[in-house]
C-alpha cells in the first residue's frame, strides 16, 4: 500500500525566526531531507513541507517545536537543531521544550546553561532530587560540566556555603612530592579541567575571590582524608580512577548539609595493574539505596564535535570484535 502524500505549512513572523531554522546556507533544511522523506520549499514567510503524511507530520512537528523554543527567547544552535531532527526520528519531538528550556543559570558572559540531550536532563533531574549522583559515561556528556554549574548554582542561591571539587592524581600516583614547585604547581596539571570550566561559568574575578576566601576549594583526592565537609557541594571528577579504598573514604567525607557528585568514564581506567576501579565496584555496592542516583550516560549524549561520537561508536566496536576474537 503507498504512502499517502501529505502537504503541511508554516508561516514566520519575521526573518530574526528565519536563520536559527534554515540554518547557514539552508544547511538545516538539507539535514531533514536526508533524514525524512520530505520536501521542504522556503517561500518569504512561508515555509511548505510535502512527501510522505507520517514524515510531513514529524517534520511539521518538529519545526512547530523549535519555532516556539526561538519566539520564546531561545537562541537555537546547529548542534541543538542536530539533537532535534533524532528526537523526531524517535517520536520524541515533544521533549524538545522540556529539555532546551530547562535553563540551570546565566554565566557571567550571559551565556545560558541547559541540558542538550535528554540523557542530560535526566542527569540534572537526578542532582536536584538526589544528595548523592553517580555519572557514568564517555568523554565529551558533560558529566562534569553539568556537575560544576549546578554547583555554581547551590553556591550563588546559598543552598551551601562552599565547593569543594576533587580528583585522583593517578599519573602521578597521588605521591606528588618529586614534582617541582609548592602544592599549587604540583596539583595544577591534574586539576586543571575544573579550573577551566569555573572560569567559564564564573569567571576568572569571581572565581579567584572566592577562591581567595576558601569559598572554593580545589585539590587532589589524596588530601580529603581525615576532612568531614558540612554545607558543601563536593564533586569527584576521573573517579574511575580511584581505588576502592578512596572511593569509600570520599563518600564518608559527607557531613550536614552536603550533596556529593562522582563523575567518571568507566572505559577509561588508569590504574595500575591490578587496582579495581573504585566506581566500577560502587555500582553493585550502593545500588539498592534508594537516595542515591545512577545515571549513565552514552554516545548519544556527547555534545562536543559530531566526530567524537563517531570515534566512541568506533572503539566501542573495535573492543567488541576483539573481545569476540579472544
Amino acid at each position: 500500500m503507498a504512502e499517502e502524500f501529505e502537504e503541511q505549512k508554516i508561516y514566520l513572523n519575521n526573518m530574526d525566526e528565519v536563520l536559527p531554522l534554515l540554518g547557514k546556507f539552508d544547511e538545516h533544511l538539507s539535514l531533514v531531507e536526508e533524514n525524512f522523506a520530505v520536501r521542504i520549499i522556503p517561500r518569504g514567510d512561508e515555509l511548505s513541507f510535502s512527501g510522505e503524511e507520517e514524515d510531513v507530520n514529524k517534520v511539521y512537528s518538529l519545526f512547530q517545536e523549535l519555532l516556539s523554543l526561538i519566539r520564546g527567547g531561545h537562541l537555537l544552535t546547529t548542534a541543538e537543531f542536530i539533537y532535534a531532527v533524532k528526537l523526531a526520528q524517535k517520536g520524541q519531538i515533544k521533549e524538545i521544550k522540556g529539555l532546551f528550556s530547562d535553563l540551570i543559570l546565566v554565566t557571567d558572559r550571559g551565556k545560558k546553561i541547559c541540558p542538550k540531550t535528554l540523557g542530560q536532563k535526566k542527569y540534572l533531574d537526578a542532582l536536584r532530587h538526589h544528595d548523592i549522583v553517580f555519572c557514568i559515561g564517555p568523554a565529551g556528556t558533560g558529566k562534569t560540566y553539568l556537575a560544576m554549574a549546578m554547583a555554581v548554582f547551590a553556591l550563588k542561591n546559598k543552598l551551601v556555603q562552599r565547593l569543594v571539587l576533587t580528583r585522583p592524581a593517578v599519573e602521578a600516583g597521588e605521591h606528588l612530592g618529586f614534582l617541582p614547585g609548592d602544592l599549587h604547581d604540583k596539583v595544577d596539571p591534574y586539576l586543571r579541567p575544573l579550573y577551566d570550566a569555573l572560569y567559564d561559568l564564573m569567571g576568572v574575578e569571581n572565581y579567584s575571590r572566592n577562591r581567595e576566601k576558601g569559598v572554593i576549594e580545589v585539590a587532589p583526592l589524596a588530601y580529603m582524608r581525615g576532612r568531614t565537609l558540612d554545607d558543601s557541594f563536593i564533586i569527584l571528577d576521573e573517579a574511575q580512577n580511584t581505588t576502592t579504598e578512596q572511593m569509600k573514604m570520599f563518600l564518608t567525607r559527607m557531613g550536614f548539609g552536603s550533596r556529593a557528585v562522582i563523575t567518571g568514564d568507566i572505559t577509561q581506567v588508569d590504574l595500575p595493574q591490578g587496582k579495581f576501579s573504585g566506581l566500577v565496584e560502587v555500582m553493585d555496592i550502593l545500588k539498592g539505596i534508594e537516595e542515591i542516583a545512577f545515571i549513565h550516560l552514552s554516545d548519544q549524549d556527547v555534545v562536543r564535535h559530531q566526530l567524537v561520537q563517531k570515534i566512541i561508536k568506533a572503539y566501542e566496536s573495535y573492543k567488541e570484535n576483539v573481545g569476540g576474537k579472544g
